[in-house]
């Protein structure tokens, strides 16, 4: 026998999870939505002209024509100041109290590359694309696998490849009882190719993994120079990795947009 009173309960039900199932889509949308939302505004950051949040580092890039001596590449555009690039010259200066000589006196043909790396750690207004947010006390953020270009790692470890170093990562595990970094207790000076016995091995464990060791040429494009003269080159390649992050980033977008549509057309 019909029995109008469950027929209409039936319906009731189907109409309810039809609207419980289109709510769900909506709410899906939405969240796309924000996360397209989020990711555009994460990439319109001008990371192409930025300065990290560190120790001695202006707020913003800017013209600074006193800049000294190895650090004159960045003054049409830079993150240093003068105080700072003079500094980056000088033994044991204010910057980080870092004792070079602490094996012995390091040669002057090694010492020029620790000083052109300062001057690119501390000027450089187009390291955004390895800028990591990092908890140390003396700064928030740090790069990290900065790709380097192979003549500039080359030649900076055959520079020092005769001088004497304790320790494989120079960014921690020194012994500061004097306000100095010294060898700590138990390690003992080796020479420089026994501690990196090969470039690649300097470049990417002296700063705790900032550099990036590649084979890439300085006129390829795809690498940052420590060195250079004239025209900044590193904004074009800066500029090529942070289009490629864009690239993974909307093809991952693509992907999951297309996974909503899906799921939206089976819940209809």
């Amino acid at each position: 026998m019909f029995d109008s009173g469950d027929d209409f309960g039936l319906w009731k039900h189907i109409i309810h999870r039809k609207e419980s199932s289109q709510n769900l889509t909506r709410a899906m949308w939405v969240v796309l939505a924000l996360l397209l939302a989020l990711s555009s505004g994460a990439l319109s950051l001008d990371k192409l002209n930025m300065c990290m949040d560190a120790k001695h580092h202006k707020v913003e890039p800017g013209p600074e024509g006193e800049l000294y001596l190895q650090c004159t590449p960045w003054r049409d555009n830079a993150c240093c100041t003068a105080n700072t690039s003079t500094e980056a010259h000088n033994d044991n200066s204010y910057l980080y109290n870092f004792n070079w000589n602490h094996c012995g006196i390091m040669s002057p043909q090694c010492k020029k590359h620790f000083t052109q790396d300062t001057c690119f750690y501390e000027c450089s207004p187009h390291l955004g694309p390895w800028i990591q947010p990092v908890d140390q006390t003396w700064r928030k953020e740090r790069i990290l696998d900065v790709p380097l270009c192979k003549e500039d790692c080359h030649q900076w470890w055959d520079d020092c490849k005769d001088d004497y170093t304790c320790k494989t990562d120079w960014h921690k595990g020194w012994d500061w009882s004097s306000k100095v970094n010294k060898c700590p207790a138990g390690s003992k000076c080796r020479k420089w190719t026994e501690i990196y016995p090969t470039p690649k091995s300097m470049c990417e464990q002296i700063w705790s993994n900032s550099y990036l060791y590649t084979t890439y040429s300085k006129t390829s494009g795809r690498c940052m120079q420590l060195w250079f003269s004239g025209t900044n080159p590193n904004r074009k390649v800066a500029e090529y990795y942070l289009n490629k992050a864009q690239q993974h980033q909307s093809f991952a977008l693509t992907t999951l947009i297309l996974a909503f549509a899906s799921f939206s057309v089976m819940m209809s």
